[in-house]
């Protein structure tokens, strides 16, 4: 009994010390590019989207109603989800006893993945609590089918059905596990547990609607055109990072609960193993063959969840060491997950993450990017509309400055991430005329940079000419955008790009003494370059001009360079530093284009040593 109290506590303690962490951690984390798409979505309320079904956008709609466009505002609805999955845990647990169900609540507060789900508005946060309502339900169910585990199932399918496509793999799994347990086999003749199952597939409705409307270009896109569908080593790379993430005694533990499901264990242990076990194993063999490129570690959560209510039944096994071990390291992640969040959510830990070549990217710049738009848009006409250059600028901003209408360009982001049929579906996809003033907003640092000049020249393509850049660079110039203020009906005339460039020597990180050469190349359609500032932090030391040919540059850019000078592209200059200057300091290059242009090019950090 006191071991009882002293963990319900301990549950209680660390659930409000996490809540005041996550909420004020969601105030300030600049939004996700995602989480910023989806208020998009609720500013154009619709039963279900492209990528998603409803859900997501109505949580956030309902959110801004009553909190304002705020960060707290989008995510406050998922803080509330978020915080009930431990309690929902605890109660998967209940029936091995009211110590280890306690225990496992505390396990779900500590493992980063449930402990702070609910800081970003996502679709994973009702996704993971209707997987466990549905555990809650079929758990009860197992014992005697009564109108409480009906409504407990109805509600997680329903939930879940409005969450995401990926629900479907939690309802596969749920049936398997049903039909491999007898008493799963006996619920599946009471009709009561058919009509919960009904209502859930109703809750599909919608997103069958839309697809069956358009294409299927949602159910394509999930489940066919993101994935490779051939054998990858990266699946090794996601059970690693699985690993990493649960750590590595925590794992050893959920596979030993996944080995409960043998008939000597109680139904409800069982019923857990399995439906943990196979959500582990389908999505560890998943991992072979399905999107490598974007972020899903997160995917298999709803079985670590039923898994995490059957491990303190395991730990009692262990040796008292083993058990202080896992429960340490489960402190340590939770602890690095949080220190993250922190550095993530502030500027100079943003840099920090940089350096590191670590670089939140979906998180970074999109303040300094609004204020720089509402600074260069005042200066322009009145009536002048932004153009973004894809859907992460065009959500990003219109949060930031309250527009969620803001024209997109065609651009391969809005393919890869499944949102290019929403846009033109909303009519946002802007086919290049120019018949008014337009600010155009350039992500330079979201196209890969053998790509960029090709980039730059689609832009001159599909919009013409383009006039001298203005450029913004965030985070130590590790977030680059790029502004374009466009005149209409322009005149025929050959495009000026903006210019691209980089710094080939000194290396990123290398010690340099007092004196110390510099070389790089830099390129800019049409004007070409006409000298080159070399700054240490934000001081001149060194001008440069381009006086060395490059050939591998300009096979490097595809041979498509237009500059005038090609291949007279490098640049190459000795800096001489003054006594006393020491440490760690970035380089960067001003670039004098011909076109009167001025552009700032970050380049690598370096350690002055002057002892070298």
């Amino acid at each position: 009994m006191r071991e009882e109290r002293g963990a319900r506590f301990t549950f209680f303690a660390l659930w409000m010390a996490l809540l005041v962490a996550k909420v004020a951690i969601a105030s300030r984390l600049p939004l996700f590019v995602d989480e910023a798409f989806y208020w998009q979505e609720s500013r154009h309320l619709a039963a279900a989207y492209s990528d998603l079904p409803g859900l997501t956008a109505w949580l956030i709609a309902l959110g801004t109603a009553l909190g304002g466009d705020s960060l707290l505002g989008v995510r406050w609805p998922f803080l509330a989800l978020g915080s009930l999955l431990p309690w929902l845990v605890v109660r998967l647990a209940w029936p091995l006893g009211a110590l280890p169900a306690w225990r496992a609540g505390l396990l779900a507060l500590l493992f980063p993945l449930s402990g702070f789900l609910g800081v970003l508005a996502l679709p994973d946060v009702p996704m993971n609590l209707a997987a466990a309502l549905c555990l809650l339900g079929g758990a009860r169910a197992l014992r005697g089918v009564d109108w409480a585990a009906v409504a407990w199932l109805a509600l997680g399918l329903i939930v879940g059905a409005l969450s995401h496509y990926r629900f479907v793999g939690v309802i596969a799994v749920g049936l398997v596990a049903l039909l491999i347990l007898p008493q799963g086999r006996r619920a599946l003749r009471d009709g009561r547990l058919w009509l919960a199952i009904a209502l859930g597939a109703s809750a599909w409705l919608p997103l069958v609607l839309w697809n069956l409307g358009h294409g299927e270009a949602g159910w394509r896109f999930q489940f066919v055109d993101r994935h490779p569908w051939t054998p990858q080593i990266e699946g090794w790379r996601f059970i690693a990072v699985q690993a990493a993430l649960v750590t590595p005694l925590l794992l050893a533990a959920l596979i030993q609960a996944a080995m409960r499901f043998r008939p000597r264990f109680p139904v409800a242990q069982r019923w857990l193993a399995l439906s943990g076990g196979l959500t582990l194993l389908g999505f560890f063999l998943l991992g072979f063959v399905a999107d490598a490129d974007r972020a899903s570690f997160h995917w298999p959560l709803p079985g670590y969840l039923a898994l995490l209510a059957l491990v303190p039944a395991v730990l009692a096994g262990w040796s008292r060491g083993m058990r202080a071990a896992t429960w340490g390291c489960l402190i340590a992640a939770c602890g690095v997950a949080l220190a993250g969040q922190v550095m993530v959510a502030s500027s100079d830990g943003r840099v920090r993450l940089a350096d590191a070549g670590m670089h939140p990217a979906n998180f970074s710049g999109w303040s300094e990017l609004a204020e720089a738009v509402r600074v260069r848009r005042a200066a322009l006409p009145e009536g002048t509309r932004l153009i973004a250059d894809h859907f992460k600028l065009g959500a990003e901003l219109g949060f930031a400055l309250g527009e969620p209408d803001i024209a997109v360009l065609d651009h391969p982001l809005n393919h890869r991430h499944g949102r290019a049929r929403q846009l033109q579906d909303w009519g946002l996809l802007h086919e290049g005329g120019r018949d008014g003033w337009r600010l155009l907003v350039v992500g330079a640092s979201d196209v890969k940079f053998s790509a960029l000049l090709a980039h730059y020249q689609s832009l001159c393509a599909r919009l013409g000419p383009l006039p001298p850049p203005d450029v913004v660079e965030v985070d130590a110039g590790a977030r680059r955008f790029v502004l374009l203020a466009l005149p209409p009906d322009p005149a025929p005339a050959p495009c000026v790009t903006p210019a691209v460039a980089h710094v080939d020597l000194p290396d990123d990180g290398e010690t340099v003494g007092r004196r110390f050469v510099v070389r790089g190349w830099a390129v800019k359609d049409e004007a070409g370059i006409g000298r080159i500032v070399v700054r240490l932090d934000d001081a001149a030391v060194a001008e440069a001009r381009r006086e060395a040919d490059n050939a591998w540059v300009m096979n490097f850019l595809g041979g498509t360079s237009r500059d005038p000078d090609a291949p007279r592209v490098q640049f190459e200059t000795v800096v001489e530093l003054a006594d006393g200057t020491a440490g760690w300091r970035r380089l960067s290059l001003d670039l004098y284009g011909g076109d009167g242009s001025v552009e700032r090019w970050r380049g690598p950090r370096v350690r002055i040593d002057p002892a070298r």
